[in-house]
């Protein structure tokens, strides 16, 4: 017969086995931030209602499809959870939006504007190779019609992943491409073949399919704000340990 009580985890075997996992700073920081959040929303008198919280539960049930109150509880406990314990972790993130919004909301849009260029998008194909040679003749077999660009792309790009995807870069920001081949590709008319380019990697024929212009959609807001927040969290933390060390 199994002996049950070998089953049971006690509180330091958590802590010992978060050390072991390298997950225990981690652990640490977002309980200090919490704490952070906790003290900057109580300066600001910032509170959440019974009201919001209810809402929420509400909204998370509706999500994952908890339509009865049994399905609710016997998620909870196969998460190991209590309701109670469901409560505080809305409560928290619930205080975390309030605070974010708070601290925050006046500056995305000027954020925004501000780095705006950083938020243009193209949608493009590429063919990288290692010889200037291919990349001329390719350049004029395409132009000429003789073959397509993907097809060029699925036959010589040095890149195997690429070549799967015939030269299929996807939809990417400004910021994540060299500048030399961003400015290029942010300037050109779609559809047009550019190129061969040189850097580094090799020599780039390019391809545009879209140009995306920068669009502040919520979604874009919400990123801006949680990027703000982590920042000054980050900050806040750093602030509050160094302040620690030099009084004791």
């Amino acid at each position: 017969m199994n002996d049950l009580s070998k089953l049971v985890i006690e509180p330091k075997e958590i802590v010992n086995f978060l050390k072991s996992e390298i997950s225990f700073k981690q652990v640490c920081q977002k309980m200090l931030f919490q704490k952070v959040i906790c003290q900057a929303a109580q300066e600001r008198g910032i509170i959440v209602t019974t009201e919001e919280i209810e809402a929420e539960v509400n909204r998370q049930r509706r999500e994952k499809r908890l339509e009865k109150a049994t399905d609710t509880l016997s998620w909870l406990t196969d998460e190991l959870i209590s309701l109670d314990d469901w409560e505080v972790g809305i409560r928290n993130h619930l205080l975390s939006q309030k605070l974010a919004q708070t601290l925050f909301a006046q500056e995305v849009e000027s954020f925004f504007i501000q780095n705006n260029l950083n938020f243009e998008q193209v949608v493009f194909y590429q063919i990288i190779l290692d010889s200037e040679k291919l990349a001329q003749e390719l350049y004029y077999q395409i132009e000429e019609g003789e073959i397509s660009f993907y097809d060029a792309a699925h036959l010589y790009d040095i890149d195997h992943k690429r070549r799967k995807k015939c030269g299929y870069e996807g939809k990417v920001y400004r910021c994540s491409i060299e500048v030399d081949i961003a400015t290029i590709l942010f300037t050109t008319i779609p559809k047009r073949l550019i190129g061969p380019l040189k850097t580094d990697r090799g020599y780039h024929l390019l391809m545009v399919e879209e140009l995306i212009p920068p669009e502040l959609s919520p979604e874009r807001y919400q990123e801006i704000l949680n990027n703000m927040f982590e920042q000054w969290l980050n900050a806040e933390l750093d602030y509050i340990l160094n302040l620690a060390q030099l009084e004791t």
